[in-house]
């Protein structure tokens, strides 16, 4: 019986010709390394026209005739930062939406302080947001605006219009937790055994590298190896490199959270579920869903390991609004904002739906906006000489 014979110097070949190519890219990877890379992110022209304590409000320099009269406040979370909206250029929903026309506010919530330990969801929602609701409202002499949120900032969001229905013309929720009695992700798993009172009286404010870090090891496999191993073998391509750290810079810019803002959001949220059911308190007053009866857009992601549908979609069941949609988009957390192919969705629906709804009713004339009466602190606004009491309640002794 005749030997195979292996073909030796097919393998040596194939071997050399692959060292070559490696050689090759590593050598582009190093020039791609060392040469200069542009790495900024929230690079959109804007003008921070009011500031209080902590907290900033942007608003970004129209670059096309206004479509939509009705300018929209955008609302973050309070974990990481606004500046995933505007965090590369060509996927910047900031850019798209000035780009269809949108007159365009968000708000900075800041860095906070030890000062800022026994600051509530009252103190942020009926304070801070309160301020920058009618601070928009008299510089553009509407009686309501537009409301966007985002994850937690949708949450308070959801919280402002059934508290505040006046002043919201229109409310877009985006990857919004409301319903929290759900065990589809990990998350809602852990936060509902979570001792939080232990946690916030020892660390005061919630350290955000300590609550990033529980985030990362929600999907570990995913988060901590995958998109390093995916940065080896893609770190020959300039514009794979410069979005890669795009991201990281995001990823890492975690401020912290008041520790009694973090204490009432687990334990009204996680633990009681009070927000869907309508029984959700701020300052004396419940939060009725019910009240919510301007039009409504729901968007969540089918693959959001932090916010499942689950947790999303019951939201426009529950409000008092005959106009509702929900929208689910076959992504994750934070591929509704930087997905390219999501974002050829996302941004012009919003316009069309804010564009319809603008012209259904114009309520420019409709009523005057009331003058907020002033309270204790004022703020420092910039540019437009107004001014504004602070959010900051007494801090608790």
């Amino acid at each position: 019986m005749a030997q195979s014979k292996i073909a030796v110097d097919l393998i040596l070949s194939k071997l050399a010709e692959d060292a070559e190519k490696s050689r090759e890219r590593v050598q582009k990877a190093s020039n791609v390394l060392l040469e200069s890379l542009d790495t900024e992110i929230a690079t959109t022209p804007y003008e921070v026209v009011y500031e209080e304590d902590r907290v900033k409000l942007k608003h970004y320099r129209p670059v096309t005739e206004p479509q939509v009269k009705t300018p929209l406040l955008v609302v973050y979370a309070l974990i990481n930062r606004e500046t995933m909206l505007d965090l590369q250029p060509g996927r910047s929903v900031v850019q798209n939406f000035l780009d269809k026309g949108i007159d365009l506010y968000m708000i900075d919530w800041g860095y906070p302080t030890r000062k800022d330990r026994y600051l509530t969801i009252d103190d942020h929602v009926n304070g801070y947001m309160d301020n920058i609701v009618d601070f928009i409202r008299q510089r553009c002499a509407m009686p309501k605006i537009n409301l966007m949120g985002i994850c937690m900032g949708g949450s308070f969001s959801v919280m402002y219009s059934a508290l505040h229905p006046q002043k919201i013309k229109n409310l877009l929720t985006t990857v919004t937790p409301t319903n929290f009695d759900t065990d589809q992700g990990l998350l809602h798993i852990w936060m509902k055994a979570l001792d939080v009172n232990r946690m916030v009286d020892a660390f005061g404010n919630m350290p955000g590298d300590l609550m990033n870090l529980g985030f990362l090891i929600l999907n570990p496999a995913r988060l901590m190896i995958d998109k390093y191993v995916g940065f080896i073998e893609n770190m020959d391509n300039k514009e794979f490199v410069e979005n890669f750290v795009r991201m990281e810079k995001w990823i890492f810019d975690s401020p912290d959270v008041p520790g009694e803002t973090f204490r009432q959001f687990v334990e009204d949220c996680y633990h009681k579920n009070l927000l869907i059911q309508s029984k959700l308190e701020l300052d004396g007053k419940r939060v009725d869903l019910k009240k919510i009866t301007m039009p409504l857009l729901n968007y969540y992601g089918q693959y959001d390991h932090l916010v499942p549908p689950a947790a999303c979609e019951l939201l426009t069941s529950k409000v008092g609004s005959k106009d509702t949609e929900d929208i689910c988009l076959k992504t994750g957390h934070i591929g509704i904002y930087v997905s390219s192919k999501v974002q050829s969705e996302f941004v012009p629906k919003i316009a069309v739906w804010l564009k319809e709804r603008d012209e259904e009713k114009n309520e420019r004339k409709a009523q005057k906006p009331p003058t907020k009466k002033s309270t204790t602190h004022k703020a420092t606004v910039k540019k437009v000489g107004a001014k504004a009491p602070s959010a900051a309640r007494k801090a608790k002794k």
